[in-house]
């Protein structure tokens, strides 16, 4: 085997090592730089090269995800409230917020749920529920938020 096949076949081990160490995340641009950080003289054009033959890709890691839709429910909503947010009456004016936390394993969902006469007497009723990957209703016993 001539000189240059060796070194090929040396350099295709030492980047299929770095791609697994790096589970898979490391594209060419990377994985050149951990080889010249070992001495290894390489142009980034030829790690490309050397990863399409051994058939291995960098994951795709997408850095926003749109969770929300634009919907045109002007017609179908009501504004019930008329930016009258202090309520005479506990359990008459509920609040919810849900929130999306990226995280290693997908989504999380936090979701918070407030009673706005609480929160004007200092008495904040907050559930919060989480679950993986279900956007769905959550049915939450009042009595037991403010006890």
């Amino acid at each position: 085997m001539s000189k240059s096949k060796e070194r090929q076949l040396k350099i295709k081990d030492l980047i299929m090592e770095i791609w697994e160490e790096s589970q898979h995340l490391y594209g060419a641009p990377k994985i050149t730089a951990k080889l010249r950080k070992m001495g290894i003289q390489i142009s980034e054009r030829t790690v490309g090269k050397y990863m399409k033959e051994l058939k291995i890709r960098t994951k795709y890691c997408k850095p926003f995800t749109v969770t929300t839709r634009d919907s045109n429910l002007n017609n179908k909503l009501k504004n019930i409230l008329d930016e009258q947010f202090n309520p005479e009456a506990p359990d008459t004016i509920w609040c919810i917020d849900t929130t999306y936390i990226l995280t290693k394993e997908g989504f999380v969902y936090l979701t918070s749920i407030m009673d706005l006469f609480s929160l004007i007497f200092g008495r904040e009723a907050s559930g919060f529920n989480h679950w993986r990957n279900s956007p769905r209703l959550v049915k939450v016993d009042s009595r037991r938020l403010l006890s």
